[in-house]
């Protein structure tokens, strides 16, 4: 830009892209205040005594669950190989491996509650048939050989989380050092004092000091070492909460079947569900319907006379006038049960049922579908379903004024995505449905994700297969 100099010329002013020496930037200086505040407050942080309670706690238990489970696990795979030993060689390795088990659960709980590391309870081993069924049953349980991997792998994370926590003890003790030496190190001047050793565990190793003012020398140095002490301890927490997750729960195979164990237990309670609901429909409604059509046909022929009585012929067509109208009802409540079935919209394919839901909703809507294969009656059944109950969402919660409905074929699934340019905010368990909506898809090994933050937009993503 130009500056004006004394003469009233304008000339150039210098651009400079760099801060002036010794400053940085407000951006540079906010990280590293950002920084410098985490480095400070992490000694005073609960997660950081947690995490050190944790590699406390992990030594000696990491070193007593090794000897305890693999010394008799060597050993009876030892003695199983021979021809006398083989009976209490495999009664080793299947104490052993419950043992491991056992002890697997022991520390799943202890990272719920000191590293806030969560992970399913695997399931217990399927009982078999017989001595030998139940021996075979244990030797094959994959819990307790991942347990058991988990214990080898936690001794040398053990040793390592002995060291950060001895970081910490070090840290406390050399800080201490400038209080302790006026007390107990206090003698008449010229007198010789031994020199006091300072161990810091770090790159410097250990040093010795003979004076008071050296004593400041072991304080920085403790300083420094509480300063490092908890992130030591966070790097040793983060490998033990993989090491939980990756061997401590469920694998793959368990967790895929307790999943298809969960959504056919979700399917049986849907189902009589709406069973339930059928039944009350037709109760409550269809059925009291018909009754009073009934009823309203009796009377209507009383009133028109038998054996010769005088016929009340304008209370007759009131009374069928009323049946007409309860038939009419039941027929229309029928219609809805049976729409709640199986919606008639849907015989045309899921795109024409997706065009009708689209033209009745008070929201305007964008919709675009892509599906080059039909998918199975009981998937456009259930996508029909979630489109719906997505768009009432919509109208009820979001106060959107459009929303986009996409159905597409994407890997070998149907994926369904209703948007809006609501408010946001929507969560599972909300009383929004989307709650009933998950486990609805579940049952056919399909997914909902939800993506809502408060001021919006919302976007729920519902995945299927093309087939049930």
């Amino acid at each position: 830009m130009l500056e004006q100099d004394n003469g009233g010329v304008g000339k150039m002013a210098p651009l400079t892209a760099t801060p002036p020496s010794g400053r940085l930037p407000d951006g540079g200086a906010s990280a590293v205040r950002r920084v410098a505040g985490e480095v400070l407050r992490a000694p005073l942080d609960r997660r950081a005594w947690m995490e050190l309670l944790a590699c406390l706690i992990g030594l000696p238990l990491g070193l007593a669950g090794l000897i305890a489970v693999v010394v008799p696990l060597a050993l009876g795979a030892g003695l199983s190989v021979t021809l006398v030993g083989t009976i209490p060689g495999l009664l080793l390795l299947v104490g052993s491996l419950a043992l491991a088990r056992a002890l697997g659960g022991l520390h799943r709980r202890l990272a719920a509650r000191l590293l806030g590391e969560r992970v399913a309870e695997p399931p217990p081993p399927r009982p078999s048939r017989g001595a030998l069924g139940r021996l075979g049953a244990r030797l094959r349980d994959g819990t307790a050989w991942r347990s058991l991997a988990y214990l080898v792998a936690k001794l040398p994370l053990s040793v390592l989380g002995g060291y950060a926590a001895g970081l910490w003890v070090l840290g406390v003790v050399n800080v201490s050092y400038p209080f302790w030496w006026a007390g107990f190190r206090n003698h008449p001047p010229g007198t010789t004092l031994r020199p006091v050793p300072v161990i810091t565990l770090l790159p410097m190793g250990r040093f010795e000091i003979n004076s008071y003012a050296g004593t400041f020398a072991a304080l920085a140095v403790g300083l420094a070492t509480v300063l490092l002490a908890p992130w030591a301890t966070r790097v040793v927490a983060a490998a033990d909460r993989w090491l939980v997750r990756a061997l401590l729960g469920p694998g793959a195979m368990e967790a895929r079947v307790r999943d298809l164990e969960e959504t056919r237990a979700l399917a049986v309670d849907d189902s009589a569900a709406t069973l339930r609901r059928l039944e009350r429909d037709l109760h409550d409604g269809t059925q009291a319907r018909l009754v009073a059509l009934a009823m309203n046909l009796g009377m209507a022929r009383e009133k028109l006379g038998e054996g010769g009585e005088a016929p009340d012929a304008d209370r007759a067509r009131e009374l069928v006038a009323s049946a007409h109208q309860t038939a009419t009802e039941a027929i229309a409540e029928l219609r809805d049960l049976a729409r709640g079935i199986h919606p008639p919209v849907l015989d045309g394919g899921l795109e024409d049922a997706l065009r009708t839901l689209a033209a009745r909703s008070a929201v305007s809507v964008d919709l675009r579908v892509d599906l080059p294969h039909r998918p199975t009656a009981a998937i456009e059944t259930i996508a029909y379903f979630c489109a719906a109950e997505l768009l009432a969402n919509v109208l009820r919660h979001s106060r959107a004024r459009h929303a986009t409905v996409e159905a597409a074929e994407r890997d070998g699934r149907l994926r369904l995505r209703v948007r809006d340019d609501g408010v946001g905010g929507a969560r599972l368990g909300a009383g929004s449905g989307l709650g009933g909506l998950a486990q609805r898809v579940r049952t056919v090994d399909g997914s909902l994700a939800i993506d809502s933050p408060e001021g919006g937009p919302t976007e729920v993503v519902v995945e299927l297969p093309l087939h049930a």
